[in-house]
């Protein structure tokens, strides 16, 4: 599969929800790679960007390219290993929200379709009962538009699978639109988007409940 050239988005400065000694949470654009990728091209990144504020600043957890909305960073690795482990002990609830191709036959559910990867195709996943890993994502509509035939779905993944939210839409016949890499309807950007993150600060105690709204 040939590459599109990256064309990262202006940097006109970084959107911060929350800033103290221990961590950043940042709204990354659509477009821009969460870390740097191969090639001096594709240096320009959400984590350089933040670390040339924040020198100590280290990236917890991903998000796709072109997946906009909340990334958490760590101030310095005591902090990353411990945020770490609260993502791996799923302390960590994440919420996106998605405009996709259809109306769901259920207004609510969950998805529980294993991955892997498509060596064939990559870097698509694609659902693997044999050798592939446990996925889990629930879902809710939130609203269908008749005349367009979308629906926005609140989606609340279970696992981390990579790709899972895209390739879970898929397989059940509502792909995301802008998704090229799945067939989603053609639009001038993936919509799909990290709207919440909610998590007990692990320094200070604080529930943290950040929101951040889609553009779409």
């Amino acid at each position: 599969m040939t590459s599109l050239p990256y064309t990262p988005p202006a940097h006109t400065g970084l959107d911060i929800l929350f800033q103290d000694d221990h961590l950043l949470i940042v709204n990354k654009p659509t477009g821009l790679l969460a870390v740097p990728g191969r090639g001096e091209d594709k240096q320009d990144c959400l984590s350089t960007r933040v670390q040339t504020e924040f020198p100590d600043a280290l990236i917890v957890h991903r998000l796709d390219m072109a997946t906009s909305g909340l990334l958490i960073f760590a101030r310095g690795m005591a902090m990353q290993r411990t945020l770490s482990g609260l993502f791996e002990r799923r302390e960590i609830e994440k919420q996106y929200v998605a405009l996709v191709a259809g109306k769901l036959a259920q207004i609510a559910g969950e998805i529980d379709l294993p991955l892997g990867a498509d060596w064939e195709h990559r870097p698509r996943q694609r659902v693997d009962f044999e050798r592939g890993k446990p996925a889990q994502t629930h879902f809710q509509v939130l609203s269908y538009n008749e005349p367009h035939d979308t629906s926005r779905v609140a989606l609340t993944p279970i696992t981390g699978r990579t790709h899972q939210l895209r390739v879970h839409l898929l397989a059940i016949g509502h792909p995301i639109l802008g998704d090229s890499l799945y067939g989603g309807r053609e639009a001038q950007r993936s919509h799909l988007h990290a709207t919440a993150l909610y998590f007990n600060h692990p320094q200070t105690g604080e529930v943290l409940n950040l929101q951040c709204a889609p553009s779409f």
